[in-house]
């Protein structure tokens, strides 16, 4: 029997409650619950909460306005930023963010959900380091485990007194793991698991669904056969033979952020590809996620392009967001090509999908597209405007079929699986 744990999140965009939704499988009759918007969470604690969320979404948004809102954003950014990793040295002093977080807990803040979680004496699991710190410090009976969602972290995710901790951590990469040393954690409290990805989008340890559909994408990303031609050897290693036609059409999807952000960049891929949209080369899938007004401005631009009855052009849209994703990752299966921010989608590129870095927001972003460019496994956007001249440049040097096997084999897949026999053993 599978053993459970309480699966924790926050929903602040889609990174900590992305993180969270394949691990649900693990939580009491699969529900996972929301540190700051859960049944009965006390008025006072959903205020300290929304205050943070609403500042968030109002500087993501306010970065696009000319000069002001950049310098905002930089103010902003400050409060997280995270330092050179070199020179190695001791960083485990407590930063601004850190001090007022545990000032609001020591008030009592998050107080009432340990002692909701405490009713049932199973591991806890947050993908977020406020509810880890919150059960630290309220003393929950069990173990506390929290999952890192970066590819680098501030020191705001270890916790105040690191070297005295009982708090755990999933770490997604190796320097993830490193940096949690730096920050003062100890070793035996750091597990290198991956980035939990989907099972139904991964399989077993077999790899047997992510293998076959790195398959058919590797069809449609090599068509002059420029990688495959070189690293034949390569491929029928970690994939096998390759089925002799793919299953879909050359597929882009372009991904917006949880605060809306960046949306007029799938419009510019849209004008720019019109005629290969029109002439069935390619298809695109714009996803707006929970956001209605992202919804809406796709499809108002849409129609503006003529483009409203084509059916390579989808919207992937959700009022629920784990009805979002679960078309989410069920859609990634049949696509090629995935153009986002480097956000916590960054790690998807261990399912063989090669990244189109779109600009990024924040320091933990720009870590992001750090790791990437290390894996091989993302390429930078060039000017959207042009993007039907060199996308088409990048597929026929094979240089996207290349990114999407450095991530395949580079980055950790099997996340969830790591997981769970780490909570099978505790």
């Amino acid at each position: 029997m599978r053993k459970k744990a309480w699966i924790v999140s926050v929903n602040m965009g889609y990174g900590h409650q992305r993180t969270a939704f394949p691990l649900r499988s693990l939580a009491p009759d699969g529900e996972i619950i929301n540190a700051n918007d859960y049944s009965d969470i006390p008025e006072k604690d959903r205020k300290i909460w929304e205050t943070s969320r609403r500042f968030y979404e109002f500087v993501s948004k306010f970065k696009r306005v000319p000069v002001i809102g950049a310098f905002t954003f930089f103010l902003f950014d400050q409060i997280q930023k995270i330092f050179s990793f070199y020179p190695k040295r001791d960083l485990s002093k407590p930063n601004i963010q850190l001090t007022k977080i545990y000032s609001l807990i020591k008030g009592g803040w998050g107080a009432h959900l340990i002692k909701k979680l405490k009713e049932k004496n199973i591991p806890l699991i947050t993908t977020f380091f406020t509810p880890a710190f919150m059960a630290e410090y309220f003393n929950y009976p069990n173990d506390i485990f929290c999952i890192i969602c970066d590819t680098d972290i501030s020191r705001t995710w270890a916790p105040l007194s690191p070297k005295s901790s009982k708090i755990k951590y999933f770490a997604p990469n190796i320097r993830v793991v490193e940096r949690l040393k730096l920050y003062g954690v100890k070793s035996r409290n750091i597990f290198f698991t991956g980035f939990p990805l989907p099972i139904n989008i991964v399989g077993t340890e077999k790899f047997e669904i992510v293998r076959r559909d790195l398959g058919y994408r590797m069809l449609n990303l090599d068509p002059q056969k420029k990688y495959f031609q070189t690293y034949e050897p390569l491929i029928k290693k970690y994939i096998g033979k390759l089925p002799p036609k793919t299953n879909h059409p050359l597929t882009l999807m372009f991904a917006v952020g949880g605060a809306g952000a960046q949306k007029e960049i799938g419009i510019k891929i849209l004008r720019s590809l019109k005629r290969y949209i029109e002439e069935k080369e390619i298809k695109i899938i714009l996803v707006a996620g929970t956001r209605k007004g992202v919804r809406d401005y796709f499809e108002e631009k849409i129609k503006k392009l003529r483009l409203e009855k084509n059916q390579n052009i989808e919207i992937i849209f959700e009022k629920n967001i784990f009805n979002y994703f679960k078309k989410f990752n069920k859609t990634l299966r049949k696509t090629d090509i995935l153009w986002t921010k480097p956000s916590e989608l960054s790690f998807y590129t261990a399912l063989g999908l090669p990244i189109i870095i779109a600009p990024p927001i924040g320091s933990q972003e720009e870590f992001n597209k750090r790791w990437l460019d290390n894996l091989g496994s993302g390429l930078y956007q060039k000017n959207p405007n042009y993007v039907h001249q060199w996308l088409f440049d990048f597929l026929n040097a094979g240089w996207l079929a290349e990114a999407a096997m450095q991530g395949f084999i580079e980055a950790e897949n099997l996340g969830v699986l790591n997981i769970e026999k780490i909570i099978s053993k505790k």
